[in-house]
């Protein structure tokens, strides 16, 4: 027992603390849902409606998901989503761009998918000087 307990503290202290990886933690789906959409609160009212109408479309339809797999997959994607959000979303230079693997690694249903959100914001987010010019 005691050598155990040794190996554990020399593997915990041996390591430097990587906060990126400590901030990979996954939460359990409920809290997280909760927090998704606590941060969409910061959002604009029209960014708010679509990403909480998005989250919870996304947790409902995995809701039955049972492959311990999927389910990790599925609570990653979304705890990075959370990382990733703007802390002030007024600020432009916030939002980052999709890495190009990302899109390498999407099946053609999810670029469908990406092309109708890319088309829903740019609706949502008309410049003033277009909607005068029409």
């Amino acid at each position: 027992m005691y050598s155990t307990l040794v190996r554990l503290a020399e593997s915990v202290t041996a390591k430097s603390l990587d906060l990126r990886q400590a901030s990979v933690a996954l939460h359990p789906p409920i809290p997280l849902y909760r927090r998704l959409l606590r941060a969409h609160r910061r959002l604009p009212i029209e960014m708010r409606l679509l990403g909480d109408d998005y989250v919870k479309a996304e947790f409902r339809r995995h809701k039955e998901i049972t492959n311990p797999v999927h389910v990790m997959g599925f609570l990653t994607q979304w705890k990075m989503y959370l990382d990733e959000l703007p802390r002030d979303p007024s600020d432009s230079r916030s939002f980052k761009k999709l890495d190009p693997t990302v899109y390498e690694k999407m099946s053609a249903e999810q670029l469908g998918q990406l092309y109708e959100f890319m088309h829903a914001t740019k609706e949502i987010w008309k410049p003033v000087n277009d909607e005068q010019a029409h």
